[in-house]
């Protein structure tokens, strides 16, 4: 069974990968699709978004096709970044800005009010429902913690290196890549996810 990620993001697509290995699965991107178009992730919840980018991945290559939508949710900021946690600093911005803006929003928000939690939404997109239309079945997971006052490791993507998981003195950015997966938010969702494609696949 082939299944496409609709996702040019290299290290997602690596988190993505490793994470289902074993499942029997041939696992392509949508970067092995250059007429696949790029989709505007307008919505305004993680699975608003991940489910847009999953019908039109499925869409374009008529196969199951897998996206997430993740962020940072900040208790201090009303949930902010939210579903803006890849451009929170503007439109382009890298991760570096991302984080140095998160930083100095927080900067005196003290300790116990600096609670956070990371949210990944897994749409997966079947395009075998009849009229051309794909089914859609979601899958949600979060991994709670907190944010530290700079940036520690240099491991992972995005805001890992300010997220200390809750019970952990460690960022996900200084863990290694089966300790972070082991508690981040994209593996409690993927692993939901693992469970239903054991039933259709094997």
């Amino acid at each position: 069974m082939d299944i496409v990620l609709a996702t040019r993001n290299r290290k997602k697509a690596e988190e993505l990968r490793r994470i289902l290995d074993g499942l029997g699965v041939t696992i392509l991107t949508v970067a092995d699709f250059p007429s696949c178009p790029e989709v505007v992730e307008d919505s305004d919840t993680f699975e608003g978004n991940a489910v847009k980018k999953a019908v039109a991945a499925a869409g374009c290559t008529n196969l199951p096709a897998l996206a997430d939508d993740s962020g940072l949710e900040v208790d201090a900021l009303n949930g902010a970044p939210g579903v803006r946690s890849a451009r929170y600093a503007g439109e382009g911005a890298d991760d570096a800005a991302n984080t140095a803006k998160l930083l100095q929003e927080l900067e005196s928000v003290p300790e116990g009010a600096r609670g956070a939690r990371f949210v990944c939404c897994i749409a997966l997109a079947l395009p075998d429902a009849p009229q051309h239309k794909a089914r859609v079945v979601t899958f949600t997971g979060a991994a709670e913690g907190r944010i530290g006052r700079e940036a520690k490791g240099g491991r992972g993507f995005g805001y890992d290196p300010i997220f200390y998981p809750r019970g952990e003195e460690r960022t996900f950015a200084e863990m290694s890549s089966e300790e972070k997966d082991a508690l981040s938010h994209r593996r409690k969702a993927l692993d939901q996810l693992k469970t239903f494609l054991k039933e259709i696949v094997i």
